[in-house]
């Protein structure tokens, strides 16, 4: 069942693309025009050919790299309506399956810009008070705020999700009008539109590095627009960035106008809240920090939704996943949650000042756009585009957001090291776990499913002397070929206490690119009592696989092809005349395999992941209380060379 789930457009869909898509980078003139101020040379904050080429700046960076690579191209490059870095990677990875590398880093510094974001965010709102009250306790307030946020994630924010769209409309709204009201004294701030003056800003305006890593900052929050393709829809967020790119750019021409004509500026003084009238302050305040809790509860789902395609995807372990609410695409990753929300925390209080934290953001999310560069020309090539055009397109974006990221790297000693740190142990993870089950694959042997094989698993099934395990015995198997079954599975079979049953199931789930499909394909190797089935799950599905059983073993007792019903006497004429189903899960355990150094770290590294995050319950879904978990030696085997021949072509078969 292959759908296209685009998200048609509508006005209810443009009004949601509001409140979930531009949360982040809807909060950047919080702190965007103080970081350049900041990074100006001294006594020149008020110089309004800087000021006016730094806006400059500002409105060709949101119209390149927002505008042009990521609503207007970017956008186009869906998998069956979803977007984001992994869904991109989704698209290529038959044909470039060492691209996982490049998808691992985007996703790693995405987290990151994750973990980052709401203490950003918050904390700029927040700050805005202590020209009110000096004495605020800006840390405390922020703190409580963050812990709130993330404590609220298990219950789900479904209710809260359908007043977003109006609260950030009202926001932007806000933004635009406090804007004008600046921009209205003073109309010569409209000749920042003219490009020239951003390229004489970099020219002529001393460190325009550094400057430029300031500049950046107004568009963190385009990646996430890409990844929320999936629930808003393409036309919906390119109607809706129309309105929040006017509102975005009146706010930074009238906070231009503001510092111009302000005479003297200090760094220390953010021209957001500074240019908004006395008596509309506190409810400014107040509008931000509802703006913030927005933004960042838009990052932190937006994590979720990454961690959940990237264990779909196989490069991050199988965690638990809770579904709180009804609403589709809505998940809760307690591991994830708990993580961001120490991590956040830990930022908070070690920063102390949002003018600190200035210096940690950005330069991760510089990395994931690269990253996103890159895959895009692989989507491209692909397709098969031109590459007079892919070429020149691509190399203009990567020359951009490597300015970028070497502006940035200028803030590394300065806290920049942070969320490079923070993606950089994920993408460890994330290379481990991928690479160590490959390593685990490379060394799997497979059996045929011959007469044979069948003969002997209806011998075990009628053998009476032999305990039964169970009245339907589902083995959870690898293999991709219906005549094939890993040697493991035999092992466990016939080698240990043999394991009987009246009916045997072998399951296979492969993640496909199909964000939501579901098709299974069943084998009857022996009428009712062995099957064989083959199901294809999105990744956008995940792993339900107790679940997925009990809906297909029913569509094929009502087709005729199973007898579900328990065979024990005594259970004939109970309630629940359903029989008992075990799956079971086998693990091998390397014992005296040789293997170079490099494999050998990487599998310890793998192993160590899995049982620090996940068991393999939890790798299937299925209920602890139905599983058992057995674990069977893997040998070193010295094969003659037809032999491997042999197994060679049977791992590719069934791979």
């Amino acid at each position: 069942m292959k759908e296209n789930h685009k998200v048609p457009f509508s006005a209810l869909g443009v009004v949601l693309a509001i409140g979930i898509v531009f949360g982040d980078i809807g909060t950047s003139p919080l702190y965007v025009m103080r970081a350049i101020l900041n990074t100006l040379p001294a006594g020149q904050h008020s110089h309004a050919e800087y000021i006016l080429g730094a806006i400059s700046c500002v409105i060709w960076t949101l119209t390149i790299q927002t505008t042009l690579k990521y609503v207007i191209i970017t956008l186009r490059a869906d998998n069956k309506g979803e977007g984001g870095i992994l869904s991109l990677y989704a698209l290529i990875r038959q044909k470039y399956r060492w691209a996982y590398i490049l998808a691992g880093i985007g996703a790693a510094t995405l987290l990151a810009d994750g973990i980052i974001t709401p203490a950003m965010t918050v904390m700029s709102a927040v700050e805005g008070l202590q020209p009110i009250a000096p004495h605020i306790p800006v840390i405390p307030i922020t703190v409580a705020i963050v812990l709130i946020l993330f404590l609220v994630q298990p219950f789900g924010t479904g209710s809260l999700g359908r007043y977003f769209g109006p609260l950030m409309i009202i926001w932007f709204t806000m933004m635009a009008v406090m804007g004008l009201s600046q921009v209205v004294h003073d109309l010569t701030v409209f000749r920042a539109f003219n490009p020239m003056y951003a390229i004489h800003f970099l020219i002529e305006v001393p460190q325009a590095m550094i400057i430029l890593g300031a500049i950046f900052l107004c568009t963190t929050g385009a990646e996430a627009l890409y990844s929320d393709l999936g629930h808003c829809g393409l036309k919906n967020i390119r109607i809706s960035w129309i309105y929040v790119k006017a509102a975005l750019i009146l706010n930074y021409l009238g906070q231009a106008a503001w510092i111009i004509n302000s005479g003297h500026v200090t760094p220390d003084v953010n021209p957001f809240f500074s240019m908004m009238p006395e008596w509309f302050r506190l409810t400014g305040v107040i509008m931000a920090t509802v703006a913030a809790i927005i933004a960042s509860q838009a990052l932190i789902s937006g994590s979720f939704t990454v961690i959940s395609e990237a264990i779909s995807l196989n490069i991050w372990p199988n965690v638990k996943i809770q579904y709180p609410t009804n609403i589709k695409g809505q998940l809760y990753i307690p591991s994830i949650n708990y993580m961001m929300m120490v991590l956040c925390l830990i930022i908070i209080l070690t920063m102390q000042s949002s003018m600190k934290l200035e210096a940690a953001y950005g330069l991760a999310i510089t990395l994931s756009m690269l990253m996103t560069s890159a895959l895009l020309f692989l989507y491209f090539m692909k397709k098969k585009r031109p590459l007079w055009f892919t070429i020149p397109l691509t190399l203009f974006f990567v020359i951009i957001e490597l300015s970028f990221f070497f502006a940035n790297m200028q803030k590394f000693a300065h806290g920049g090291f942070i969320p490079i740190i923070i993606a950089g142990v994920l993408l460890l993870l994330m290379y481990s776990w991928y690479n160590g089950r490959r390593i685990k694959r490379h060394y799997t042997v497979y059996d045929q499913v011959d007469e044979h094989y069948v003969s002997q698993l209806l011998k075990i099934s009628d053998d009476t002397t032999i305990p039964k395990a169970a009245t339907h015995l589902v083995y959870i198997v690898k293999a991709n070929n219906k005549n094939f079954l890993e040697s493991k599975i035999a092992y466990s079979l016939f080698k240990r206490t043999p394991k009987r049953a009246d009916t045997f199931w072998f399951v296979r789930i492969k993640r496909t690119d199909e964000p939501y499909e579901f098709s299974y394909e069943t084998t009857i190797y022996a009428p009712k009592k062995i099957f064989r089935v083959n199901i294809r799950a999105g990744f956008k599905l995940g792993i339900h696989t107790d679940k997925y059983v009990n809906l297909i073993t029913n569509e094929l007792e009502r087709l005729g092809l199973v007898d579900l019903t328990s065979r024990y006497p005594s259970m004939q004429d109970a309630k629940e005349k359903r029989g008992d189903f075990k799956f079971m899960i086998v693990d091998r355990i390397f014992r005296n395999v040789h293997m170079n150094p490099s494999r050998q770290i990487i599998l310890g590294c793998y192993n160590l992941v899995k049982r620090l995050t996940t068991s393999d319950t939890q790798m299937y879904d299925i209920d602890p209380s139905l599983a058992v978990v057995e674990t069977v030696p893997l040998r070193q085997v010295d094969h003659t060379e037809e032999q491997l021949k042999d197994l060679l072509n049977q791992a590719n078969e069934a791979e």
